[in-house]
């Protein structure tokens, strides 16, 4: 039997994603604490969002419906666990589509703001089938924040 450290555990279970972004961090956080900002930017190219709660506290429900591009609708539930405004956001992804931990952390950088998405799952035989998927998904989905930062979504 191997032995795997704790740390190895994490990063098998683990999608990190992070992209610079030309905004201070309370401005990047407040794109995705105001639930008229987030709508506009969240989900991968080509999905839109209607929302059906959002209670942005430790304790709190964000519940929405993402409609993908081929008209398909896919429900979404997370629970809010931390807010330390602007610094870091962790939720809860529940059921029905895939449950993980995401830490949301705004670093400044400069008069920017470095986003980084750590996202962790239960077992890495839960991720591995979606970590290429999610990857590419996660850096549309910063596009389309980096557009709305600049104005142009």
């Amino acid at each position: 039997m191997s032995m795997t450290s704790p740390a190895a555990s994490v990063a098998e279970r683990e999608i990190v994603s992070l992209r610079l972004l030309h905004a201070p961090p309370e401005r990047v956080f407040q794109a995705f604490a105001d639930p008229q900002q987030l709508v506009q930017w969240w989900g991968p190219k080509g999905f839109s969002n209607t929302l059906q709660a959002f209670d942005f506290r430790p304790g709190g429900r964000w519940r929405h419906i993402m409609q993908g591009p081929d008209g398909a609708n896919y429900e979404n539930e997370a629970e809010f666990i931390e807010i330390v405004a602007p610094q870091r956001i962790i939720f809860r992804h529940l059921e029905p589509i895939h449950r993980f931990q995401m830490t949301m952390i705004f670093a400044a950088k400069g008069g920017q703001t470095e986003l980084i998405w750590r996202m962790l799952f239960a077992t890495a035989a839960e991720v591995a089938p979606l970590k290429n998927f999610i990857s590419h998904a996660n850096e549309q989905n910063f596009d389309r924040l980096a557009a709305l930062l600049a104005g142009r979504a």
